[in-house]
């Protein structure tokens, strides 16, 4: 867990992306895109920025090609709106997070669904 400053910046620059993304961007292949997390390194020079796709495959990877091809774009503007020594170079990585918890809630509906005397009428 960062802690102290790069916490505190790497906050800001997860707000400042996802208002870039909500107004700014202007690449058509960037799809519906959230953007979860943002770790700073200690010197604040390097933000890894961890985005959730929306979409099919295709449309996923599309979004991705759009995030990196726009990081220029996106770097430039934080370094307008933040005052920081050095703009820190930017990395888009997919977070699967909520994937998974799809994922683990089909898993588990399935083994209830599975137990003996469920009912599949009962609501719960």
């Amino acid at each position: 867990m960062q802690e102290g400053r790069p916490r505190r910046v790497a906050e800001l620059i997860r707000q400042e992306i996802a208002q870039l993304m909500m107004q700014g961007v202007k690449d058509p292949r960037i799809g519906f895109v959230s953007i979860m997390d943002v770790h700073m390194s200690r010197d604040l020079r390097y933000a890894r920025v961890y985005v959730s796709l929306y979409g099919d495959e295709s449309e996923r990877k599309a979004s991705m090609a759009g995030l990196q091809q726009s990081t220029g774009w996106i770097r430039r503007e934080i370094g307008k709106k933040l005052r920081l020594r050095y703009t820190p170079e930017l990395r888009f990585l997919e977070d699967e997070t909520l994937d998974r918890v799809f994922h683990l809630e089909d898993v588990f509906k399935e083994l209830r669904e599975e137990e003996p005397g469920h009912d599949a009428n009962e609501q719960r």
